[in-house]
């Protein structure tokens, strides 16, 4: 199992160095770390007094890694969860924040737990996760990256402009779609052809 570290270490090698990109709303961003990240935990590293684009082109990959550990993983509580659902629930909170408990916790209820979708780890949460984990632990880590897929394309139904992120120009898997299933198995993978017949709507 990997270490929290080697798991942060990952989500910054996939997020990539700086991006301004204005149909994403987390706006600029360096290695995964937004501007409203870095606003809201004061961190102006120009010592300029307030924080801004050259606050963000100034994220080194080790702060990155520091933020994510604390901000992302200890103080959701995502260590509450069982060890193989982490990485995932992890990464995706990187991603989507809060929405990376609620897809958890919208899956947990569809298999009969009987628990609030909040957005937060308590302990129900925590309890059902791990009863979920020993009653299926071959398919919970599937069912929880498939569930992400799905809120992608979901998301990417919903809002135009970010439907370049679940394809490519081509029109195959893009970043998004290929993310979630690092985290699924490969016989669960959508092929290209139901991936272009997914979005195919998208026109």
């Amino acid at each position: 199992m990997l270490s929290v570290r080697a798991i942060a270490e990952d989500i910054v090698t996939r997020e990539g160095g700086f991006v301004d990109d204005p149909d994403d709303p987390g706006g600029p961003t360096n290695f995964g770390v937004t501007i409203h990240t870095m606003r809201a935990l004061g961190l102006d590293l120009d010592g300029d007094g307030h924080v801004d684009v050259r606050d963000v082109q100034l994220m080194t990959r080790a702060q990155a890694v520091a933020i994510f550990i604390e901000h992302y993983f200890a103080r959701p509580g995502i260590g509450r969860l069982p060890a193989g659902l982490q990485p995932s629930v992890f990464d995706m909170y990187v991603n989507a924040g809060a929405n990376a408990v609620r897809i958890l916790q919208r899956l947990l209820r569809e298999i009969g737990h009987d628990l609030a979708v909040d957005g937060r780890i308590g302990p129900l949460t925590a309890r059902a996760a791990h009863g979920a984990m020993a009653q299926a632990p071959d398919h919970l880590v599937d069912a929880y990256g498939i569930a992400r897929r799905n809120y992608y394309y979901r998301l990417a139904d919903r809002r135009p402009s970010s439907r370049k992120f679940a394809r490519r120009r081509d029109g195959g898997k893009g970043g998004w779609i290929a993310r979630a299933e690092e985290f699924i198995s490969p016989r669960w993978h959508l092929s290209e052809a139901a991936h272009r017949e997914r979005v195919a709507s998208w026109g």
